[in-house]
């Protein structure tokens, strides 16, 4: 068998998956593995074992070729993209120092020093001292140093989850430009690490020598060693390519390379993004990422805790819809489409603001979640509904800040994520932007954005634009109604663009008197 697919593994907050992919894009086969997301010892901390990640990496790659052995000799190559800002403590044998700590971790390290000198007088002048401080006081990395001094002490090195998983994998202490979403003294601009008079070192002092060596996406990160291969089932020598961080990954695997295409993900976290080539901050001090391709960035905005929302509401409210899905044998998502469905555009004047966790600028750190407009014909179905327009009115808002910011207006969407699946949802979001709406033809995106990338890196397409048109393909289009559109768009501009601005003096009032949020 002539080796022409790509096995991507794609460690997500939920789950690991093992999928193959050929060189049109198509998914041959999958193995998915649930993973319990974090393990919490006090109020707002999240931390996972990192062997869970790894063991789960194993079981997934296992049973993908319990279904067909023969599916090896198929593999050209492998790619893997992982959950963004999971960071994981090295000894100088390999081994972890202390579980890792999960992107949805919420400690913080207040009373830090300033960064001082030139830098400092310079933040003070521009009014982003604040905005560095609380940099410095999320920093995983400040809070071990202060917290668990001994820990720092004896990290040989410090690895985003991408970085540990490739560790496994190739024996070496690399990480792909594209995973490097964090906060780590990178130079965003230039895509390697921070000059050694950057300010980033003074924010987050460390050596650099901890930090991995980084390769461009679509460049070889090594190969499978002996040892991960009897692990994993994957064929030892096999090349491991740099693809990027899930969310990079997603953009290109949605078919987003222009800047006037925007990627809307409908995930934990809810994301707008963009691919430039020239290098633009949205909010001042606040780094577009790297993208998925080389010597380019996604310029992002997002709704922390997004579809989180969505899951929440299942929950605490739709227990309903879940049993008669159980006893009727169909997907919840329907009878959830249904709920939706059953309330007018606009529920009939419910809004919803989505911040239900706090931001950096906007929102900023005070920020709150708000649900403004009840009245008595209101119901849960509209609270729902309230949810899902809430979030497209939020990442609406980030798509004009991101045309502004990079003078490309956004003229067509592609929705990846979760969320997608979700017609009423996407219909809704056509409506809200009053732009074509597009979902991918295969429901894993971010990994065939990793797979793209390992198809370039081994040559079988000769480019990113070549493997990028060869491999991803329009799923379902939804096109806006025009009707509906004017309603949302009186509602986003009468009221949903005016709520922060007039309930941010309430947001400070409430952190003033109850604290922060945990």
């Amino acid at each position: 068998m002539e080796a022409k697919n790509i096995l991507a593994i794609d460690n997500g907050t939920q789950s690991v998956r093992a999928l193959l992919f050929d060189l049109r894009g198509n998914l041959l086969v999958k193995k998915r593995v649930l993973i319990e997301p974090y393990f919490s010892k006090a109020p707002g901390l999240a931390e996972q074992h990192p062997y869970v990640f790894w063991n789960a990496l194993c079981q997934a790659c296992r049973g993908l070729f319990e279904k067909q052995e023969s599916l090896k000799n198929s593999i050209a190559a492998v790619a893997l993209t992982s959950q963004r800002s999971t960071v994981i403590n090295i000894d100088d044998k390999g081994k972890p120092l202390r579980p890792a700590i999960v992107w949805l971790d919420q400690r913080r390290t207040e009373g830090l020093p300033p960064v001082g000198g030139l830098w400092g007088r310079a933040f003070k002048l521009v009014g982003v001292s604040d905005t560095i401080a609380y940099l410095q006081a999320e920093a995983e990395a400040n809070w071990i140093r202060t917290h668990q001094l001994e820990i720092w002490e004896k990290t040989y090195k410090y690895l985003f989850l991408s970085g540990y998983l490739t560790y496994l994998l190739t024996g070496r202490f690399v990480d792909s430009i594209g995973c490097q979403v964090g906060y780590v003294p990178f130079d965003y601009k230039a895509q390697k690490w921070a000059k050694k008079y950057d300010w980033k070192w003074k924010a987050l002092p460390m050596n650099p020598s901890i930090l991995p060596e980084l390769i461009p996406p679509g460049s070889m990160l090594g190969e499978i060693t002996p040892k991960a291969s009897e692990e994993t089932g994957i064929p030892s020598g096999l090349p491991l390519i740099a693809a990027a961080a899930d969310k990079a990954c997603e953009v290109i695997g949605a078919g987003c390379i222009e800047p006037n295409v925007g990627c809307l993900s409908y995930g934990t976290t809810a994301t707008i993004n963009t691919v430039h080539k020239r290098y633009k901050e949205v909010i001042p001090f606040i780094p577009p990422y790297p993208a998925a391709l080389p010597n380019a960035y996604n310029l992002e905005l997002q709704i922390y805790r997004g579809y989180w929302m969505v899951s929440w509401f299942k929950q605490e409210f739709g227990l309903h819809e879940q049993n008669l899905a159980k006893e009727k044998g169909v997907d919840p998502e329907e009878l959830f489409d249904d709920l939706v469905n059953a309330v007018p555009p606009g529920s009939q004047g419910l809004l919803l603001q989505p911040y239900w966790s706090p931001g950096l600028r906007h929102p900023g750190p005070e920020a709150r979640g708000a649900i403004i407009g009840f009245g008595d014909v209101h119901t849960r179905a509209h609270i729902y509904r309230a949810i899902l327009e809430g979030l497209a009115y939020a990442l609406r808002d980030g798509a004009e800040r991101i045309s502004k910011r990079s003078g490309v207006p956004i003229t067509e969407l592609r929705v990846a994520g979760g969320g997608s699946q979700s017609d009423a949802a996407m219909q809704l979001t056509a409506d809200i932007f009053g732009l074509s709406t597009t979902r991918p033809h295969v429901y894993e995106a971010s990994g065939l954005g990793a797979a793209i990338n390992a198809a370039v890196g081994v040559k079988l397409h000769p480019d990113f634009n070549t493997a990028i048109k060869e491999m991803t393909h329009p799923g379902d289009t939804f096109e806006p109604n025009s009707k509906v559109h004017e309603i949302y768009n009186r509602l986003y501009r009468e009221v949903y663009s005016k709520m922060y601005i007039r309930l941010r003096p309430l947001y400070k009032a409430i952190r003033r008197i109850t604290g922060d949020l945990l």
